[in-house]
């Protein structure tokens, strides 16, 4: 009723229900007056306290709606389907629980993908086909880079606006679901990657309804979400759980944590994993920083410093993420050791789409330094990420690409891109691609073929052998012993053996 204070917080976007009606809540604390706007006639929202404002609207699943604030129509900010896209309506989506198949981390080996490039149809559908080759490869979680609808068809899905809303170009929410049940059926984990520490360019439907951001703190792709506002802490922690309980997604990769700003006593990256229980949350995370697995309660976090090394000692590159490291063979064994921390609970990668993508031409590692790299990633008692393609040696490139709707933002991102790249050695005189371009993003496209003999045996042998780690360093040769088996790394030669 007008003025009723809630107790706990309401349940965000729009909820079908059996008798033909759909239960829709927003959180609009900006507006004076909320409808909802269904063929052509609004029905008026009652304020309900804390900013939120919710009724019964005569609407069932598949149904198109707008949110009405103060007369303008606007998307809902936890659309679970934008049909059309980013400047479209919202649409009604069926809600009911599904089942996870659970994770552990003494099991676990991820293959982070990008749904747009990894098959030719680019969808949920297209990934499929090969899921059973990654299951018999090893693999135990495919890791979905971000799927919430962007601007466009073409991302990485980093932009995000409409956060609970799986892509129209790769599906929509039964794309997904049938994505998540088939992985299940070949017993393959699904984990999801998440961005709550800003939205995406063109986020004017989440203003409209309210103080989403704050100049309190600032990040390097957009504005910081405002977590000190409850309304916007239960946008991003029931989208979290919109993911593990309606489509049964068994794990979380929270994207950039360390952009994520929150001074309540309980952080919000804290209270997502207290309410998403005993699904997998691993953050990326600043190096150093230990926040996640120390204080927050996650599972795991990405530990970016042993891809680095291993980066600086194969190429020599020393600009970028490279700058502030040695290429130290050390330093690296301390990094594969876990430095003080459960092994287990750090991610460690030879190539992830950041390595690759954020390059100025999207270029891989060459078959040999990446052989290298991989081997001693997965021969340490760390948790394994794979990078699509590389466990048959991909050489097509993985670069950035996007497909902004906005003029003005298509341009800016052209420029960012040139600029970003001006002053690296590395690439000084090449051609950075145009990000707009479609080109772009077919020549990432992944060119699969069979999978690299090492990669079958090293996984193998990452299910099987003793957790207890040696190693020994001599010049530029890095030995690490596990159980009765040897790899020889030879950093010179660019060359792995595996002794028993």
């Amino acid at each position: 009723m007008q003025g009723e204070t809630v107790t706990a917080f309401e349940r965000l976007g729009a909820f079908p229900l059996e008798d033909g009606e759909t239960r829709v809540a927003v959180w609009a604390p900006t507006p004076r007056e909320v409808a909802v706007r269904a063929d052509g006639e609004d029905h008026p929202l009652q304020e309900m306290g804390g900013g939120v404002w919710a009724g019964f609207v005569p609407l069932e699943t598949g149904d198109d709606y707008w949110l009405v604030a103060d007369g303008k129509p606007w998307p809902d900010p936890c659309s679970r389907f934008q049909p059309e896209g980013v400047r479209g309506p919202s649409r009604v989506v069926d809600v009911r629980p599904r089942p996870r198949l659970g994770l552990s981390l003494d099991e676990l080996v991820i293959y982070e993908l990008h749904v747009g490039t990894f098959s030719e149809e680019g969808t949920f559908d297209g990934v499929i086909p090969r899921l059973r080759e990654l299951r018999e490869l090893g693999v135990t979680a495919i890791e979905l880079m971000p799927v919430a609808t962007f601007p466009g068809d073409r991302g990485w899905g980093y932009d995000g606006l409409f956060t609970s809303a799986p892509h129209p170009a790769y599906g929509g929410p039964e794309g997904l679901e049938r994505l998540v049940a088939a992985a299940h059926r070949e017993r393959l984990g699904v984990i999801l990657d998440v961005v709550y520490n800003h939205v995406g360019p063109g986020n004017e439907a989440l203003r409209a309804f309210g103080p989403y951001f704050t100049d309190r703190h600032h990040t390097f792709w957009g504005d910081a979400i405002d977590y000190e506002q409850q309304g916007v802490r239960e946008w991003a922690i029931q989208n979290a759980e919109l993911w593990v309980n309606e489509y049964g997604v068994d794990g979380l990769r929270l994207d950039a944590v360390h952009a994520i700003f929150d001074d309540s006593p309980l952080h919000v990256c804290a209270e997502i994993k207290r309410r998403v229980g005993d699904a997998l949350v691993v953050s990326e995370m600043e190096i150093d920083d230990w926040r996640p697995i120390e204080e927050w309660g996650h599972d795991a976090q990405w530990a970016d410093r042993s891809h680095h090394e291993l980066h600086v000692l194969l190429t020599g590159e020393r600009e970028g993420y490279y700058a502030n490291h040695e290429g130290s063979l050390d330093a690296l064994v301390e990094d594969l050791r876990g430095r003080g921390h459960d092994p287990r609970r750090l991610v460690i990668c030879a190539q992830n789409h950041d390595q690759v993508g954020n390059r100025a031409l999207g270029d891989r590692l060459p078959p040999d330094a990446l052989r290298l790299a991989a081997a001693v990633t997965l021969f340490s008692t760390c948790t394994p990420l794979l990078f699509m393609g590389e466990e048959y040696l991909e050489t097509r490139p993985f670069q950035f690409f996007t497909d902004h709707i906005d003029r003005a933002i298509a341009e800016a991102t052209r420029e960012g891109r040139k600029r970003e790249f001006e002053e690296f050695a590395a690439f000084s005189g090449e051609e950075v691609p145009d990000p707009q371009d479609v080109e772009t993003f077919l020549r990432s496209k992944l060119d699969p073929r069979e999978p690299d003999d090492l990669y079958r045996e090293l996984l193998a042998l990452h299910r099987v052998l003793p957790r207890e780690l040696h190693a020994e360093v001599d010049g530029r040769v890095l030995r690490l012993r596990r159980g009765g088996v040897t790899l020889v790394a030879d950093f010179d030669a660019h060359t792995v053996e595996l002794r028993r």
